[in-house]
């Protein structure tokens, strides 16, 4: 019996792409063979965001693409889109099974019983690394669910509340990539803060995984200025710990933040990255930031903009303001126009190119730990610990290595490498 294909796309954030690698894992598992996503398969599966509007877009247009590319395959849409608008996708004519956050991790099951397959017993679930088109860095979730209800956030209405994997599992799960041979694994969650679970706390559980487990590198995917105390940073002791972290700040306004319901002031976020830099040697400090949230003036605006200028973050990912249907912003009114909340992205874009670019920089000439990911002719790249992302070139195979190299240059996006024997 010839042996069921499956290709599986994410969109939107770790917690998603952590999630499509354990489906990954479970497929696998069920005797599936992975294919990427531009590939043919029996069965197409989008694990789909919902945070923004274009979010949405971009889903059904994949979902739209993949049916014409796969016309005979099990189309599936899940994940927070299909939480929050199952009536919208299920309009389109392309989709064939919707399924939801709850039901999301009993796809093999449902995918299964539609096919008329059985589950095969043979495979492992120890996908290596960049294994069906995922990346050679691991997705490990923690937690999921928030209790926040920020006044923009569709998230606590489509993840639900917050709860966490017990240590024993997620101690039990990192292993496992680290036995399919990953070298870096990322912790990811709704809230990582939030984390606590029979009577371990998140500072406790890093402690854990990096005394019980192999892990090469661990990072944490986003924190908030409340969890960054000088013991928490006594985690980065141990030199497996990457000198990252993100930190989304939304907005640098006082009252933009009140308004936007987020627990801390400008005050609270600078302290909290100046102590991050006295404790990390050489940390990147990446964040997010929302703009023409409703209300926000010009002068808010560039309240928030020269509270980034001061910061200077090594990366700004920047928001336009998106509307989502039930939160108490949506109710709000919408003032600021799309051309308004463009100038003041394109002005925030420029301000994160040049603040990356004055970051990158100081490390001209220092040697650093690179770990390979993929390459484009004989262009390899990859990341250090503090996120700065590498170019080199090599006849040799690099990926899933980790080695020395010297950054001798800046480039679009990253730096020039020159590779170093180990």
């Amino acid at each position: 019996m010839k042996q069921a294909t499956v290709a599986l796309e994410t969109l939107g954030c770790k917690l998603n792409q952590a999630e499509t690698e354990l489906l990954a894992r479970q497929f696998d598992r069920a005797g599936f063979r992975l294919v990427d996503s531009s590939q043919p398969a029996d069965v197409w599966i989008l694990n789909t965001c919902s945070v923004t509007h274009i979010a949405d877009r971009k889903s059904r247009h994949l979902l739209r693409l993949a049916r014409r590319l796969n016309p005979q395959a099990l189309l599936v849409a899940t994940g927070c889109y299909v939480q929050r608008a199952s009536d919208e996708l299920s309009q389109m004519g392309e989709v064939d099974l919707l399924a939801d956050n709850q039901d999301k991790l009993r796809l093999v099951e449902i995918v299964s019983n539609i096919l008329g397959t059985s589950c095969s017993k043979e495979a492992s679930g120890l996908l290596e690394p960049g294994c069906g088109g995922f990346k050679t860095r691991a997705m490990v979730k923690i937690q999921d669910g928030c209790n926040d209800f920020c006044s923009y956030c569709i998230v606590p209405y489509v993840r639900g509340r917050e709860r966490s994997l017990s240590p024993d599992e997620i101690i039990s799960e990192v292993q496992a990539r680290v036995d399919a041979g990953y070298k870096e694994i990322i912790i990811t969650g709704t809230k990582l803060g939030a984390y606590h679970c029979n009577g371990t706390d998140l500072k406790q559980l890093l402690e854990h995984i990096l005394a019980k487990t192999r892990v090469t590198r661990l990072r944490l995917s986003s924190l908030q200025p409340s969890d960054l105390t000088t013991s928490f940073f006594s985690l980065w002791a141990d030199a497996r710990m990457c000198a990252h972290i993100h930190l989304p700040l939304q907005s640098g306004s006082p009252s933009v933040l009140q308004h936007m319901r987020r627990r801390y002031s400008p005050a609270d976020f600078e302290q909290a990255v100046r102590l991050a830099r006295q404790m990390i040697p050489d940390v990147a400090i990446t964040t997010d930031v929302i703009v023409g949230f409703p209300g926000e003036s010009p002068q808010e605006f560039e309240e928030s903009y020269r509270f980034c200028e001061e910061v200077a973050f090594a990366a700004i990912h920047v928001f336009p303001y998106s509307a989502r249907p039930g939160t108490l912003a949506a109710s709000m009114p919408q003032a600021t126009s799309a051309q308004v909340k463009r100038e003041r992205s394109d002005k925030l874009l420029g301000l994160s190119r040049n603040a990356a670019e004055q970051f990158r920089r100081r490390f001209l000439g220092k040697t650093v730990e690179v770990l390979w990911e993929s390459k484009q002719g004989s262009v390899w790249q990859g990341l250090t610990s503090n996120y700065i992302r590498v170019k080199a070139d090599s006849r040799l195979d690099l990926v899933n290595s980790l080695g020395p190299v010297r950054l001798i240059d800046l480039c679009q996006g990253g730096m020039i490498g020159e590779l170093l024997r180990s």
